[in-house]
């Protein structure tokens, strides 16, 4: 399991110290932080657990939310990132994820939403550069594109991060996101060196009336993992798997039965075809 890595989000009801712990007991030896838990803790406390357990922070989650028309939006979501960018460093990771954002209030207008995340990620770059930091743009499921995220496609998502360096934008993807994708496995081997995190949780259906908690423990749904990890492994990848749920019933079981599920999972589901 030393390529399993618990994102915290899959213990919602736990704080950073307590997902800290946890990942620890249960044997893996990394963890993707949020930011609103990491805020709580406090930067300096971080810092002095994760060295004190020795875990690794496969990525941060979450920058972005790009997409706003207005100049005084655009700049307050600038700054924002930019700190978003120091606190990866903070913490040892190399990897911010990026959410694009859905469309402005009143706004219909997807393929000027789009550019503006582009634009927006551009002008990100050379500060991430300069800390050490990849940015990974995660394409959303579409039925997030109105109010999370305008990108939908690992494709779309490449066709941004490659007008960057490889080693300066890449993706951070999601099984639940893309595993409906036709041109999943081309989308992945043209990504190459430019994945920068591989996240797994199911696809259930039926889906919950509120669709941000609809993901699944791996087994529990639809997507076939041993064919996505597959071709993952194809490229070369040899970074962290991330587990990431958010289901209201998983976060409210205790944590140490999720991540004992969780390990189980993978063990049976992905390892195999790492």
């Amino acid at each position: 399991m030393s390529r399993l890595s618990l994102n915290q989000k899959t213990t919602n009801s736990w704080s950073l110290r307590e997902a800290i712990d946890g990942t620890v007991a249960a044997g893996l030896s990394s963890i993707g932080i949020w930011r609103e838990p990491l805020a709580e803790a406090g930067l300096e406390n971080a810092r002095n657990w994760l060295a004190d357990t020795g875990l690794r922070v496969s990525s941060l989650c979450r920058g972005g939310f790009f997409t706003a028309a207005d100049p005084a939006q655009i700049e307050a979501a600038h700054a924002d990132n930019l700190r978003a960018i120091d606190e990866a460093a903070a913490i040892g990771t190399d990897t911010l994820c990026l959410v694009p954002g859905g469309l402005p209030d009143g706004d219909r207008d997807l393929i000027g939403a789009r550019s503006r995340a582009a634009e927006a990620i551009g002008r990100l770059v050379p500060y991430a550069r300069e800390r050490g930091i990849r940015l990974g743009i995660e394409p959303m499921n579409p039925i997030y594109a109105a109010d999370r995220g305008v990108v939908s496609t690992l494709g779309q998502a490449l066709d941004i991060a490659e007008q960057f360096g490889a080693d300066e934008v890449g993706v951070v993807f999601d099984t639940f996101h893309v595993w409906w994708d036709p041109a999943l496995r081309e989308q992945i081997l043209r990504a190459g060196e430019r994945i920068y995190s591989y996240q797994i949780c199911d696809w259930i259906t039926p889906l919950p009336a509120d669709t941000l908690l609809a993901r699944g423990m791996m087994g529990d749904g639809h997507i076939d993992f041993g064919v996505i990890t597959g071709w993952v492994t194809e490229t070369g990848y040899s970074g962290d798997v991330e587990v990431e749920i958010f289901n209201a019933d998983i976060w409210a079981t205790p944590g140490e039965q999720v991540l004992a599920t969780m390990t189980e999972r993978y063990t049976e589901l992905v390892e195999p075809y790492l």
